[in-house]
């Protein structure tokens, strides 16, 4: 039984990150990577290292999909300045 979990668990991570490489808006691989995130976090869990999962949870399900966010909102703000792009 316990096989079966940690099979499921290594597919579910390995369909994530393949979803995460496959996306090309970084919207998209933001959320993709926090499933990702949570993914690894249940597989460490059931490899008996609760601390990593826990870890894992707050790090690469949470902060880090929000920091890309937030960046990435950034960015698509910011008004185009005279001379980029070819422009005078």
């Amino acid at each position: 039984m316990a096989d079966a979990v940690v099979v499921v668990a290594l597919l579910l991570v390995a369909g994530a990150a393949t979803a995460a490489v496959v996306n090309r808006d970084p919207v998209r691989q933001a959320l993709v990577l926090s499933v990702l995130g949570t993914a690894l976090a249940v597989l460490f869990t059931v490899d008996q290292a609760p601390d990593v999962g826990l870890s894992q949870l707050a790090v690469g399900s949470a902060l880090t999909p929000l920091l890309i966010m937030l960046a990435v909102r950034k960015v698509r703000r910011r008004p185009a300045e005279p001379g980029e792009d070819g422009e005078k």
